[in-house]
């Protein structure tokens, strides 16, 4: 796949945190990957629902999960999860110290009452 169809492997991820829980001091529950410009976002159960907003903001389609061990990826025009797809410029998630969810010390004692 190449950028036309919403995917750049080139582009390295923005950091290994939610840009904008980042900025706020807030705390995501999993991570998401923009494919085409390497933008993190939080997913829709964390309080923030950042990637989706990126996509919104964006039009950029497709997601890779920004957690360790998985490699899916959800194309938000189409509503289709990839198992797979190409390889995207390292790191692949962020780092696997990190706590999910994240980060820690930011992370409220009830976080999995917030999720229901």
């Amino acid at each position: 796949m190449t950028s036309d169809t919403g995917i750049d492997p080139r582009v390295p991820p923005s950091g290994t945190g939610c840009v904008e829980c980042d900025t706020a001091g807030g705390w995501w529950f999993h991570l998401r990957r923009c494919a085409q410009c390497g933008h993190i976002g939080c997913c829709d159960d964390s309080p923030g629902k950042h990637a989706t907003a990126h996509h919104r903001a964006t039009g950029h389609p497709v997601i890779r999960s920004y957690e360790p061990g998985e490699g899916w990826f959800w194309n938000y025009d189409t509503d289709e999860l990839y198992e797979a797809g190409p390889e995207l410029a390292p790191p692949v998630s962020h780092p696997v110290d990190q706590p999910a969810p994240g980060p820690a010390g930011r992370v409220p004692a009830d976080w999995a009452d917030m999720l229901r």
